[in-house]
């Protein structure tokens, strides 16, 4: 008797699949028996619109090794993208499982050279191109558990180590990626009730936009393990969308190349409590006289 593959029967929407850590996720869930919605927009790195469609050919890359899966290439950062993406799963088979948000581009600058257009860029793809299809995935999930269809649903956002520790040049990204986290937790948190874990990935691989901002550390090896290589993510992203992650839901989870690591966020440390107002230099000691007890940050990404 064959193994039953991790997500057999499952069906998955993965956001920017057409290339990088989106197309190694689409092609690791298609490997686990998922069937899938590949959705890519088809912008280069600033955003801007690309003549091709890679979203076109992942899904017939996936279909060529006997998978299902079928292309959208909408912009999910609009209702109607979002609306049509869902549609498109539930359209084409009947179901949605799984919600992978990935898409996302850069437009790095240093504050003072930072345009207001690159700042709402950044932030319409990769903050709300992550909540418009959990907000449309989610309504399908609450209403299919009020019907009595109870789903095990799983949602994967995609944040980043500069959410969660800051990135010299990245302030737009930076703080999309760190409102990423705070959607997940907030979304993990109302959705459990009706079937539904939330939980985020802050991956490090070589893609688009990777390897040109950190083109020394991102470079493959000549021989050897290659470390950056965007599948050494999807093992998990797959396993998160799966049923056989059943429990872990409100969690962010580090990963790069061959090591995943549980993230833990802000947590109160010490703490001092006059039981009346202080003055600003009293409230300037004690800061100061609570830091000495505090733990030294982790670096900002890119600072010298």
């Amino acid at each position: 008797m064959s193994e039953r593959l991790l997500c057999e029967g499952r069906v998955v929407i993965v956001t920017g699949a057409g290339r990088g850590l989106g197309r190694a996720h689409a092609l690791a869930y298609a490997a686990e028996g998922a069937r899938l919605v590949v959705n890519d927009l088809g912008v280069g790195l600033d955003g801007v619109p690309a003549a091709d469609s890679p979203a076109r050919r992942v899904a017939e890359e996936i279909r060529a090794a006997g998978g299902e899966a079928v292309a959208h290439g909408g912009d999910i950062a609009t209702a109607e993208g979002a609306a049509s993406l869902v549609r498109a799963a539930l359209d084409t088979y009947g179901r949605l499982d799984t919600l992978v948000n990935n898409a996302g581009f850069l437009r790095d600058r240093m504050l003072v050279n930072l345009d207001e257009d690159d700042w709402d860029a950044v932030m319409r793809v990769h903050l709300k191109g992550h909540f418009l299809p959990l907000r449309q995935a989610a309504a399908h999930w609450r209403a299919e558990a009020k019907a009595g269809r109870a789903p095990d649903a799983r949602v994967v956002n995609t944040s980043s180590g500069a959410g969660l520790l800051g990135s010299v040049g990245q302030g737009n990204y930076s703080a999309a990626k760190a409102g990423i986290v705070a959607l997940t937790l907030v979304a993990a948190a109302e959705m459990e009730r009706h079937g539904v874990q939330v939980n985020a990935i802050a991956p490090a691989a070589r893609t688009r936009m990777t390897e040109r901002t950190f083109a020394d550390t991102m470079a493959a090896p000549g021989s050897g393990f290659d470390a950056m290589d965007p599948g050494n993510v999807s093992p998990l992203v797959v396993w998160l969308g799966s049923a056989a992650s059943a429990g872990v839901t409100g969690r962010v989870f580090e990963t790069e190349g061959g090591r995943i690591t549980v993230m833990e966020g802000w947590r109160p440390g010490p703490s001092i409590d006059k039981g009346a107002r202080w003055t600003p230099a009293e409230a300037g000691e004690t800061a100061r006289e609570l830091l000495t007890r505090a733990e030294t940050p982790g670096a900002v990404y890119g600072a010298r």
